[in-house]
């Protein structure tokens, strides 16, 4: 067997099988590029009933997008019919459905399938998938190829608190919203003050009435500037349809604003202080009363934690029906929620707005690679993957919205195009013979994750406070430190002398006929 870096020997083409896991905005954007590329043998394994992704699960009242939607879509697939600036959750889902549909990808989704254990086989040079299905063992795959798209916001995080499992009323993550409780009337814990709770908390102020209350569990303050959030005209939607230029003329110079405001999160650049003021103004302008004002300050950099955007946040904590609690939760018990202060507070409903498992990348699904190595052990000190994408001693796998491609302060998705682009590249690879088994060398790994904590630990993610970025030992490990332009740049041209490349023995891979 061939194992020299960078060379294979004399290429053979052959046809090669891809899986994707998971059907989100990662998950569809693979599968594309891989059926670009002249994969046949494609499935995308999807553990719920639909695709969509967090796009599906977050229903929440009030769900939408904190980046505007000519941005949030995929490059080959504008939606001249987004009918906010920035979209609401059903509006984002049908943008999914509606793409996969028209890429023609419904075919190779299969729905209701979960991942249980993906495990590289060193002698037959493929991956074995396991998975699950309605609680039962499901089919095993086997596949040369495997993508893992299941996306950093996929698992919701709940503090696991004393006496949680005794509370007697519903109790939910909002990525879990129950839609049968009835709210009005209802005294409603909401524990943290996210980018989810920031939607949802006006909604709930609404709806328990005068006679409810909502009670806000609030950890730290968020920084919380105005969305300039508006609904598109006729006028707009028929020039975007008529003139396509118009609305690509918008995306590119939302895309500037975007990487600016990235720019400004991440290194703390002159308009830092812009944002401040900003955060500022609307905080002044909108709560009157010095001490609640007081509690809705935050304690750290501005950027630390994610920025938020709304217009609708601090009308709500105003409200006489809102209360905002800043003591620590001590723990539950069947009738409600009591703080570090000794005090108790009795509720009908907790929802919990307490983020997601976001650092646990791939977790639930046990990942063995070469050797019987778990991708557990390889990540006990903190995810890390070559571009976010590629992790030596796990051939042929890739990770779409893995390690450090998270931003501050633009379009995930446009990570996502350059991260398919780039593993499309190596599966061309594998299609024309140039190698069977592809796997980015370790030295190589280690020296861009390497520049990408030093780069890091100067970023204002890593200034002390605490936050999903961060995974427990503080290693900042979700966030890019850089714009989306020196990623695409980086990402554009697969160097395969990156890469251990091998030849395995004749016969072992059917040749394109």
């Amino acid at each position: 067997m061939d194992t020299t870096p960078g060379t294979a020997g004399t290429p053979t083409a052959r046809t090669v099988s891809a899986l994707v896991v998971g059907a989100g905005f990662g998950g569809i954007a693979a599968a594309v590029e891989l059926r670009n590329r002249g994969v046949t043998d494609l499935t995308v394994l999807e553990k719920a009933d639909r695709v969509g992704g967090v796009w599906r699960e977050n229903t929440y009242p009030g769900a939408a997008c904190d980046v505007p939607s000519s941005l949030y879509s995929y490059s080959f697939a504008p939606n001249p019919d987004w009918p906010r600036r920035y979209a609401a959750q059903p509006d984002i889902l049908a943008y999914i459905e509606r793409v996969a549909r028209e890429e023609g990808l419904d075919d190779l989704v299969t729905t209701g399938t979960e991942v249980v254990e993906a495990r590289w086989d060193d002698g037959a040079h493929r991956w074995t998938v396991r998975t699950r299905r309605d609680g039962s063992e499901g089919p095993t795959y086997e596949t040369d190829v495997l993508v893992f798209a299941q996306g950093q916001l996929s698992r919701p995080a709940v503090p696991d608190l004393p006496g949680r499992d005794t509370f007697t009323g519903p109790a939910f993550h909002s990525a879990a919203w129950d839609h049968s409780v009835e709210w009005s009337g209802k005294r409603v814990a909401v524990i943290g003050t996210g980018a989810s709770a920031i939607q949802f908390v006006p909604h709930l102020a609404e709806a328990v009435g005068d006679t409810g209350r909502v009670t806000v569990f609030q950890r730290s303050a968020p920084y919380v500037v105005p969305k300039p959030d508006r609904g598109y005209t006729r006028a707009h939607l028929q020039a975007f349809e008529k003139v396509p230029l118009t609305q690509a003329f918008g995306r590119e110079l939302t895309r500037f604003g975007s990487e600016q405001l990235n720019r400004t999160l991440g290194e703390q650049g002159r308009m830092t202080s812009l944002l401040e003021t900003a955060f500022r103004l609307h905080l002044r302008h909108q709560v009157s009363d010095p001490a609640l004002r007081a509690k809705l300050q935050p304690d750290y950099p501005i950027g630390c934690k994610r920025l938020l955007f709304s217009n609708d946040w601090y009308p709500a904590l105003v409200r006489d029906n809102v209360d905002v609690v800043t003591h620590g939760v001590a723990g539950v018990d069947a009738d409600g929620v009591a703080t570090d202060d000794g005090a108790h507070h009795d509720v009908d409903v907790i929802v919990w707005g307490t983020g997601f498992r976001a650092t646990e990348f791939l977790a639930p699904v046990e990942v063995v690679g070469r050797d019987g190595h778990p991708l557990a052990e390889e990540w006990r000190g903190g995810a890390h993957a070559h571009l976010g994408i590629s992790v030596p001693g796990f051939p042929n796998a890739f990770v779409v919205y893995g390690p450090n491609t998270n931003l501050g302060g633009s379009s995930i998705i446009s990570m996502i195009e350059c991260q398919t682009g780039y593993l499309g590249q190596a599966v061309a690879a594998l299609q024309e013979g140039r190698a069977d088994v592809v796997e980015v060398r370790r030295d190589v790994a280690e020296r861009y994750d390497a520049e990408m904590q030093d780069r890091l630990s100067r970023s204002v993610w890593a200034s002390g406070c605490s936050s999903w970025y961060q995974s427990p030992g503080g290693r900042v490990t979700t966030n890019w430190p850089g714009q989306v332009q020196e990623y695409r740049e980086r990402t554009a041209e697969l160097d395969l002398t990156e890469f251990r490349l091998e030849r395995v023995p004749a016969g072992t891979f059917p040749a394109t006929r």
